[in-house]
């Protein structure tokens, strides 16, 4: 069985590793899917991470064990991630405190760009939809595949708005919003 299978299997035994192994991250998936069945053969003392998983689901003492020893290294994952969440943090700071123009207006330069290049790319394909109609199945085809290129960028695009949002509020000492559940929340009374 390939470690990821095995990360899965002690995941029901194991709260909180399913969080680090699944995703979109790959690589971040195998190697934490390395790291705990190498606890888990570790803790059972098993050569094997096939051999781990069936010790760990026939013994719970041993599925305590591992359980454990998960917790520690769950809390290093837990500080690398959070060093890297305050190295983000601390270059969007410096990019907001910028002297320089530019550096401080990146974001809504890239929203207006990807405005202007989402308004040019529909614009040319109602153009050649209209000007070719029997190429209309190719081109609504080749207008999908470009979605992650596009879902990626509004991604980036709603992260850059939210927290320049969220800069600006705290610039000017207005309360933050604690989120639209707590909107919708206030905006119900009984």
């Amino acid at each position: 069985m390939d470690p990821i299978t095995i990360a899965l299997g002690l995941a029901q035994v194991v709260p909180g590793l399913i969080r680090w192994i699944s995703g979109d991250d790959d690589a971040k998936a195998a190697k934490v899917a390395d790291q705990v069945v190498g606890l888990a053969k570790a803790v059972t003392g098993t050569q094997t991470g096939a051999d781990a998983l069936a010790a760990v689901k026939a013994d719970p003492a041993l599925a305590l064990q591992l359980q454990q020893a998960w917790m520690g290294h769950e809390l290093a994952l837990v500080q690398e991630e959070s060093r890297q969440l305050a190295e983000i943090n601390a270059t969007m700071r410096v990019e907001a405190l910028a002297e320089d123009a530019y550096v401080r207006r990146w974001r809504p330069t890239f929203g207006y760009a990807m405005a202007i290049t989402w308004t040019a790319t529909m614009a040319s394909v109602s153009w050649a939809i209209v000007a070719q109609p029997a190429q209309a199945p190719s081109i609504i085809a080749a207008l999908v595949n470009t979605s992650p290129i596009w879902g990626i960028a509004l991604a980036v695009l709603g992260v850059s708005v939210v927290k320049r949002s969220h800069d600006k509020a705290l610039a000017s000492g207005a309360p933050l919003s604690e989120g639209p559940l707590a909107m919708l929340k206030s905006g119900i009374k009984p």
